[in-house]
């Protein structure tokens, strides 16, 4: 097939430090490459890719300090995309709704994968206008504030399984990673550390929107005995800042769309100490990969049962639920049931979704339907 993957352009794909959907996006690029498909990458100029890549701004947008206006770098990336579109099979885009607009009443095949939260209400006016538009969420739990949209699929996050190396022990400390911001819930993570009698490393970005919160809650934090904040890092520190880690706390506050950094926690052999909110049961396997708990007391409570965890089990179950060749084969299906002209088989999915048996002559294996994480499940 002939793809065209739009990223977003905040970051380079993938990115230099944060940036979990351009990391993402990176991913599917490399699997869909390796799997024989001819990509087209739009993307920031300094990205790189075994896909031909489009730069749509000379760098990532944060990172530019002569980039102000960063919406009409947007415009003029769909714009491009629409122009070319005749050159692919299929565009999938990962930037939100900024081409909703021009695609709503185009030909061409085209999916976008919505990466962020759903329940906010202005978004969701705004997709209902859109009905018809096929959308991916990367959780059921996504979904959920826009039942009335046409969702043609969920595909779970993956990352590539050489990515990060299990370890079989850690250094006795828990960890933070991500961004600074209220809905991550560090400060309970510091409460969580100190109740529990365990030092704290953060390892976390901060942005210019969320500064003054950093500033007044989370500093003063940073004094108390045993906390650590080591800033923001990169795919080059991650393998040991996690590795090292005797669990990772994702105590959050808000219905979190996927959460990547929990299974890059996985990936490493390290258990994850999760509160109970939007995809977390989807992505955690209770009592394998870590605990899901539901506030403060209860993951002190669990993190005093970390003994029972293996660390090799934790990785296992990455493994078996969360590589990107496992998220490529699931977007690749998606791919054949949207280009006209593919024969499907006639029945349909659970959701909604008929899967492809027959795609350009090449035999297909048959769906029954999807597994318990919402997998195309083979008969």
């Amino acid at each position: 097939m002939r793809i065209a993957q739009v990223a977003p352009l905040a970051e380079s794909v993938p990115p230099r430090l944060y940036g979990g959907t351009e990391r993402v996006v990176f991913y599917l690029t490399e699997e869909l490459v390796a799997l024989g498909h001819n990509v087209t990458l739009f993307a920031s100029g300094d990205s790189r890719t075994s896909a031909t890549l489009v730069p749509m701004a000379p760098m990532g947008l944060r990172l530019d300090p002569d980039a102000r206006d960063h919406v009409a770098s947007y415009v003029r990336m769909v714009q491009t995309v629409l122009r070319r579109a005749d050159e692919f099979d299929l565009v999938h885009f990962h930037v939100d709704h900024y081409h909703l607009p021009l695609f709503a009443a185009a030909p061409h095949a085209h999916v976008t994968t919505l990466h962020g939260r759903l329940d906010l209400p202005e978004l969701q006016a705004m997709m209902r206008e859109f009905p018809a538009a096929p959308l991916v969420s990367i959780s059921r739990s996504q979904r959920q504030p826009l039942p009335e949209c046409n969702f043609v699929g969920t595909v779970h996050h993956g990352l590539p399984p050489d990515l990060l190396a299990a370890s079989p022990r850690h250094d006795g400390y828990l960890a933070c990673l991500g961004r600074i911001a209220p809905e991550k819930g560090i400060d309970k993570a510091i409460r969580i550390a100190h109740a529990a009698g365990w030092p704290l490393r953060i390892a976390a970005k901060v942005g210019d929107d969320d500064r003054p919160y950093f500033e007044k809650v989370i500093k003063p934090l940073l004094d108390t005995p045993g906390i650590s904040f080591v800033g923001e890092i990169g795919q080059d520190g991650m393998e040991e800042f996690l590795g090292g880690a005797a669990a990772l706390l994702f105590p959050i506050a808000w219905p979190e769309p996927f959460g990547l950094v929990m299974i890059e926690a996985m990936a490493c052999g390290t258990p994850v100490i999760a509160f109970d909110r939007g995809a977390v049961p989807e992505v955690i396997d209770d009592g394998v990969s870590g605990f899901i708990v539901a506030d403060e007391e209860a993951a002190v409570a669990a993190l005093r049962r970390l003994g029972v965890l293996d660390r090799r089990g934790v990785r296992a179950a990455f493994e078996r639920r969360f590589t990107s060749g496992r998220m490529a084969s699931d977007y690749v299906l998606i791919y054949q049931e949207l280009i006209p002209g593919r024969v499907l088989n006639g029945s349909r999915a659970p959701n909604g979704t008929g899967w492809p048996e027959v795609a350009r002559g090449v035999p297909i294996r048959p769906f029954a339907g999807k597994d318990e994480e919402g997998r195309p499940s083979p008969v």
